[in-house]
């Protein structure tokens, strides 16, 4: 098994619900909408129940024509027979829009309920069960579910009426029709329960390996890069067919398993016919029934065709559809953390507090990255974090902005109170522009800015000359299909944004890592002016960020090990001054050479 296979194998998937669950799932969506539901119902009862007025008014013509009636007896058979279709078409018509209305709607508010708890899902829940599996839940199974709403749900309601009420009527007939009728009930009876038994499991499982196939193109696109630079293109391309192999497998014994489930649907047609002609022909010839009435019951019978087969048949889009809700829904009813209680307003908006107080973190049992870490950053006061790879600069970062929580002790935030009511905004490399204008993706961080908050923004951080400069300024479409922003361009708009939301507290991880040597001193400015008058966390790409800080905390083996000041640090000749000494390359030639990690190595991510 390739390593590749071992960490799939170790993927904790995210959780899907049973299918108790799942049905309690849907009544709780539907309740709100009983009456709607209940007026898709009845008009598809009207629809079906008019509908069977066919049989016995073609059985009427046949007897007129057996008793050699003139041909204007038929006329009013007639007549009805086009009554009852335009009847059956317009009930036909509002059941189904009833119903298509009720399934759109319950479908948008659980996509709604998917997606509201898959953005507030603990981030190393969702690196844990891969990218893959959770796109594959808000794109496959979606997708399949709408599918299911919009055609299998009304056609299978339809289906299951039609069956009901023309038993009844076979019954009402004569219960020897009725008798002859279920002949074919035990062999559909079966054929149904042998394919839910062996279409759930295979469905689910087929789920599971979209999910894998997606996550392995995921990994393999996205690291493209390093794929071609180790000429591991093959290996690769290995991988991806066996993902790929495995989903087809799982596609062809789906089909196996339809065909043979059609197989025996057939010969439960054939038997339920058989025996009701027979009934037939004994009733007739008894005098019993008159032929138009055995007419009648055989048309009912094959009528009963289509709707028995479209039912057993929708099992299929059911029990893949039932798959893809299971797995919508055990997200949607994954418990994700209360968010932290607001803080105190403050007559100063830019007063927040920060206090770490012997706090403990691990991703995983057993593996701790941070150990009893104890920090303060005062009011308005701009902190650097430093520290080689590994040192736990970001998640010490990400658990004060708010993205994880603690494993043990507390993060608080007090004092300080803006117009977004964001406590604390995080800043990263990692910088996504959303595909639309330009002043939409500003306004993502305060709604009601005016186009002149927004041109001081970008005036603040030195973004307002290429803005202005674009081809429809502030209006161009940027993002995917759009205008293309260079990286330092994308950072300048993240720190925009930084100050639009106007947060008491600011933590920049790496925010300008990204702009390479040209535009890194142009970034540090940026960023300098973004904090201004904050309260800021800075973990520190480069030391001449740290060495213009308030305040400086190193970092090492998930503890704090140093702070300080620039001066007070590099005359302790401690880790810092030996940092910082690798940076400036200020060794002196009798000093013994000791290797240190360069800072520069801290842009790779502390988890």
């Amino acid at each position: 098994m390739s390593d590749l296979d071992q960490a799939s194998s170790r993927r904790e998937l995210l959780p899907t619900a049973t299918q108790a669950r799942t049905r309690a799932a849907v009544r709780e969506l539907v309740r709100p909408h009983r009456r709607l539901a209940l007026g898709g119902f009845a008009m598809m009862v009207v629809a079906t129940a008019v509908g069977l007025l066919v049989q016995p008014l073609l059985g009427r013509i046949v007897d007129l024509v057996a008793e050699h009636r003139p041909p204007g007896s038929v006329t009013w058979p007639v007549v009805l027979l086009v009554l009852v279709a335009l009847a059956q078409g317009a009930a036909t018509v509002a059941g189904l829009a009833l119903v298509a209305r009720l399934g759109e709607t319950v479908l948008a508010q659980l996509r709604e309920r998917f997606v509201e708890k898959a953005l507030r899902l603990p981030l190393e829940q969702v690196e844990k069960a891969g990218a893959g599996d959770l796109t594959a839940r808000v794109t496959r199974d979606v997708s399949v579910v709408g599918e299911a709403v919009r055609s299998a749900l009304p056609e299978l309601a339809r289906s299951l009426l039609a069956i009901a009420l023309t038993l009844a009527a076979m019954a009402a007939l004569d219960w020897r029709f009725f008798l002859a009728a279920l002949i074919a009930v035990p062999v559909q009876a079966s054929t149904a329960r042998w394919y839910v038994r062996n279409a759930v499991p295979l469905y689910a499982e087929q789920r599971i390996a979209t999910g894998a196939q997606q996550q392995q193109l995921l990994d393999t696109v996205s690291g493209a890069g390093t794929v071609r630079a180790f000429r591991l293109e093959e290996e690769h391309t290995a991988r991806v067919k066996r993902r790929s192999s495995a989903a087809v497998e799982l596609t062809l014994r789906g089909v196996r398993l339809v065909l043979n489930f059609y197989n025996r649907l057939h010969v439960a047609e054939y038997a339920g016919l058989a025996a009701v002609l027979v009934t037939g022909f004994l009733l007739v010839r008894g005098g019993s029934v008159s032929i138009g009435t055995a007419t009648a019951a055989a048309l009912y019978f094959h009528s009963l065709f289509t709707p028995v087969n479209s039912a057993l048949v929708l099992l299929d889009d059911a029990q893949s559809a039932t798959a893809a809700l299971a797995r919508l829904v055990g997200v949607a009813d994954e418990p994700t953390p209360e968010p932290a209680a607001p803080a105190p307003r403050a007559a100063d908006p830019h007063g927040g507090t920060v206090t770490v107080t012997g706090v403990h973190h691990a991703y995983e049992p057993g593996r701790p990255v941070l150990h009893d870490v104890d920090l303060t950053l005062r009011a308005g006061e701009r902190v650097a974090l430093v520290g080689v790879s590994g040192a736990g600069k970001t998640t010490l970062a990400k658990l004060i902005a708010g993205v994880h929580r603690p494993t043990a002790g507390s993060v608080h935030v007090t004092g300080g109170t803006t117009r977004t009511g964001l406590p604390v905004a995080l800043v990263t490399q990692e910088t996504h522009v959303f595909a639309g204008p330009l002043a939409d993706d500003l306004r993502l961080a305060r709604p009601g800015a005016t186009d002149g908050d927004l041109r001081t923004a970008l005036a603040a951080v030195g973004a307002l000359d290429w803005a202005g400069a674009l081809p429809d300024g502030l209006d161009t479409v940027v993002g995917d299909g759009g205008h293309r922003l260079t990286s330092a361009q994308v950072q300048q708009l993240a720190l925009a944004r930084l100050v639009l939301a106007d947060p008491p507290v600011a933590v920049l991880d790496e925010a300008t890592a990204e702009a390479g040597s040209t535009g890194a001193r142009l970034l540090e400015q940026a960023a300098d002016r973004a904090v201004e008058g904050r309260t800021a966390l800075v973990v520190a790409h480069r030391l001449t960020q740290a060495a213009t800080a308030d305040r400086i905390v190193v970092m090492d083996g998930g503890r704090i090990v140093e702070s300080g000041t620039h001066d007070e640090l590099c005359a302790a000749a401690g880790p810092y001054a030996s940092l910082w000494e690798a940076w400036s390359g200020t060794r002196t030639a009798h000093q013994p050479p000791t290797h240190h990690p360069s800072p520069d190595t801290t842009t790779v991510k502390d988890h």
